[in-house]
């Protein structure tokens, strides 16, 4: 009468390991998915830095004229960081 399927109380009261649960979670993510979804990170990261150093170089004068905190360098240095977190979670997919 006892059924093998039914798992004993024991074996419930134990917690599933992390690394069981990760590799069950992985399984569903396909290849051409990835690259797909890669891409798209790393194109958006090559057209934000190029698009935004473009307009930087286009609002140059009225940026150094208004004397802001914030000049040129800073500002570059915000689309370079912008561009590169947006090319590194395209790596990042890629490969994981």
């Amino acid at each position: 009468m006892g059924s093998s399927n039914i798992p004993s109380v024991a074996s419930l009261d134990r917690p599933e390991k992390y690394q069981d649960l990760l590799k069950e979670d992985r399984g569903d993510d396909c290849l051409p998915c990835r690259i797909v979804g890669g891409g798209a990170f790393l194109g958006l990261g090559a057209y934000t830095y190029l698009s935004g150093q473009s307009q930087l170089q286009q609002q140059r004068q009225a940026i150094l004229k208004s004397g802001s905190f914030f000049g040129m360098r800073s500002r570059q240095a915000g689309v370079a960081a912008l561009s590169l977190s947006l090319a590194w979670a395209g790596l990042w997919r890629l490969y994981n």
